[in-house]
């Protein structure tokens, strides 16, 4: 198809991943955003997001001339903009528009809303185009341009059909569909991933009292086509920048709707139980936590991302902290101190005198550490690892005893 010009706004995870692919299949983009730091830096190739890919398709998109980057919340002559700001959890649990509906006000032609917004948004704005996204950060570039699908939801076909042809190169199944089903998909797709996590997680508590093993247990769950691989991993609970918020937008929505969604108030539930069942099972090994010197390895919500919002790791360390513990940790992406957490340069700097090792994100570098070295450095040779990422034979063969969830 005939090149488009696309405006975007916003460049944050989703925005700033929009505008590089679109400019990557040959479209001509420019990128808004109010933060100028963040635009000057972006026209000068450098990003602070740790997503792979996405800086090396700003440079080419910067040097092909097909990616500007301009300050502000509104791009001129696009054939197309993209509205792909934040919409945070309010206080009552549903998602704060202020953003999205200031952006809205400015526009007044080919707008498509990509944000994550309320079920019944876009129907308010006539004209307006949903096009939801299914970005997984840490495969966000792999995601747009290799995505499963896409769902374009708008009044008419037409509509529809025009910004679905955006997608075209990508080769991807298209859902084409009114704008409220389209935005309804966002939610119901990640509220079953977060449903999905919590059973897993609830499973894996079970496994530890009946004595099975949880790694077993997903195996011969995940070769049912009915069940799939996806989110059978253990942890300590889910989080990061969509699932907390979308299980709390769902519920808010079915809630004026006068809809129980109980499977959903269930998961959320869940998920809140499971930081504080690691810091029990802590206490159970270390005993007084007062006064206890306890490395952490990983704080970001998971591996992949420096993104810390709504990291369980980072409620973990909170509630021991709460407790008396002297936390230092490790992060292959975090540099900063977090409150109550000394960061470390290395596993062997957070490990120094520790009494115990906890594993909190499923950074596969982990595995590779030098355990007889680590082992040396510790106060007490123990690791507990509520990610499953811990080579067992090379870790109980350097002295170390190795706690395991859903174990």
């Amino acid at each position: 198809m005939r090149a488009k010009r696309i405006g975007v706004i916003g460049a944050g995870y989703v925005g700033l991943t929009t505008a590089a692919c679109f400019a990557h299949l040959g479209h001509r983009v420019i990128c808004a955003d109010n933060d100028e730091t963040k635009i000057e830096a972006l026209n000068a190739g450098e990003i602070t997001l740790h997503e792979p890919g996405l800086r090396e398709l700003v440079v080419e998109g910067l040097h092909s001339g097909n990616l500007r980057f301009v300050t502000g919340s509104t791009t001129s002559d696009a054939d197309f903009t993209f509205v792909c700001v934040p919409t945070p959890t309010g206080a009552d649990g549903a998602a704060d528009l202020s953003a999205v509906e200031e952006v809205l006000g400015e526009l007044d032609h080919g707008v498509v809303l990509k944000s994550t917004v309320p079920v019944g948004t876009a129907v308010r704005h006539p004209g307006v185009v949903s096009n939801p996204e299914f970005l997984r950060e840490g495969h966000a570039v792999e995601d747009f341009l290799r995505p499963q699908r896409i769902v374009v939801g708008a009044r008419t076909e037409r509509q529809a059909h025009e910004v679905a042809e955006l997608y075209a190169a990508t080769g991807a199944p298209t859902v084409l569909t009114d704008n409220t089903s389209a935005e309804l998909v966002k939610y119901a797709s990640n509220c079953f991933l977060a449903l999905k996590l919590s059973y897993v997680n609830t499973l894996a508590e079970l496994c530890e009292h009946l004595d099975a093993d949880i790694t077993g247990v997903t195996e011969g769950m995940r070769l049912d086509d009915r069940i799939g691989a996806s989110c059978l991993q253990p942890g300590p609970g889910w989080g990061g920048s969509c699932l907390p918020k979308d299980t709390l937008a769902l519920l808010a929505t079915a809630k004026s709707a006068g809809v129980d969604f109980a499977t959903v108030e269930a998961a959320v539930s869940t998920n809140w139980h499971q930081p504080h069942r690691v810091v029990d099972r802590i206490r159970r090994e270390v005993g007084k936590l007062d006064g206890a010197k306890i490395g952490l390895f990983g704080l970001t919500f998971k591996a992949g991302t420096n993104d810390l919002r709504d990291s369980p790791a980072l409620v973990v360390a909170a509630l021991l902290a709460q407790e008396g513990v002297e936390l230092k940790a490790y992060d292959p992406c975090v540099s900063d101190d977090q409150p109550d957490i000394k960061t470390a340069t290395s596993a062997a700097e957070a490990a120094e005198d520790a009494d115990m090792l906890v594993v909190l994100t499923e950074w596969p570098e982990f595995a590779e550490l030098d355990w007889p070295e680590l082992a040396d450095t510790v106060r007490h040779p123990r690791i507990f690892d509520t990610r499953n990422v811990l080579p067992e034979d090379k870790v109980t063969e350097a002295g170390f005893r190795l706690i395991r969830i859903g174990r």
